[in-house]
Order: C-alpha cells, then structure tokens, then sequence
C-alpha cells in the first residue's frame, strides 16, 4: 500500500512539471538530478520521445525543457541546474522539484533561476516538496551582449 502511495506521489510530479512547463510530445526535454532516470522513463511511457538525461545528452543546445527531481539537497539542485543550463536554449522553460528542508532553499534556488536568466512563472506544492517553474527569456541577447 505505502508503495502505491510513492507511486502517485511520483506521478503527480510529473503531472505538475508537464503541466507546468507546458510540455508537449514535439519539445526536447533534459532531465538531472538524483530521480532523473525515473523522470525520464515517466515522460518515456506518457509518450514523449524526446527526452535525455544531463548524462547521456549528445547535443549541447537546443531542449525547450529542463526537468529536475530527485531527493536533492540544495546544493545537489543547485549543481543539477548548472548542469543542465548549457543544454537549454534562449526560450527554455524549467521545472525543479524542491524535495529538500533545508532554510530558505525556496528563495535560494529561485535566486539562482533569476541569475541564470530565468523569470519565476509558478510554484506548486505537491506531495513530495514544491515544484517551481521558470522560463528563459532574451538570454541569448544577453549572452550576445556579454
């Protein structure tokens, strides 16, 4: 029993993500983070082909999607999103699943979306932490500019 409650936990996850990124089957998706394999294999059986992890992605830009989830500490986001940072495009859009109670973890990791060039869009809390979403927008002038 305590099984099929993991199990919907996970799924309303993934709901929450695909809600909130608004993912569709024709986006690129990369997944990191310690639940990264199970992410990707979740998104695989609702029918999106198009998903890599950060550690076996062969191109180095052009996903639309970044998803993070996993039992992470902070510091393990905030690695996972540097990670996955140089495979996002100049519109891409972030889910991250904040699993960890650490003080203050909230406010860390949206600082760290913001000073990555993300603009917070949403934040929902889901049975397993809180799911926040972010969307890239004009990074790549401002990485013309610097």
């Amino acid at each position: 029993m305590v099984q099929l409650h993991a199990v919907s936990d996970r799924e309303q996850v993934v709901d929450t993500m695909i809600g909130l990124t608004r993912l569709s089957s024709l986006h690129r998706v990369i997944v990191a983070g310690s639940g990264s394999m199970e992410l990707h294999l979740a998104l695989r059986q609702r029918g999106f082909i198009r998903v890599a992890t950060a550690a076996t992605c062969r191109t180095p830009r052009g996903y639309t999607v970044g998803l993070i989830a996993g039992h992470n500490s902070l510091q393990a986001i905030e690695a996972a999103l540097a990670e996955i940072s140089q495979f996002l495009g100049a519109s891409a859009a972030v889910a991250v699943l904040i699993d960890c109670r650490e003080s203050g973890a909230n406010m860390r990791i949206r600082g760290k979306l913001e000073q990555m060039g993300f603009r917070i869009e949403a934040g929902v809390r889901c049975q397993q932490g809180f799911v926040l979403s972010a969307v890239r927008q004009g990074f790549g002038q401002m990485e013309n500019a610097a």
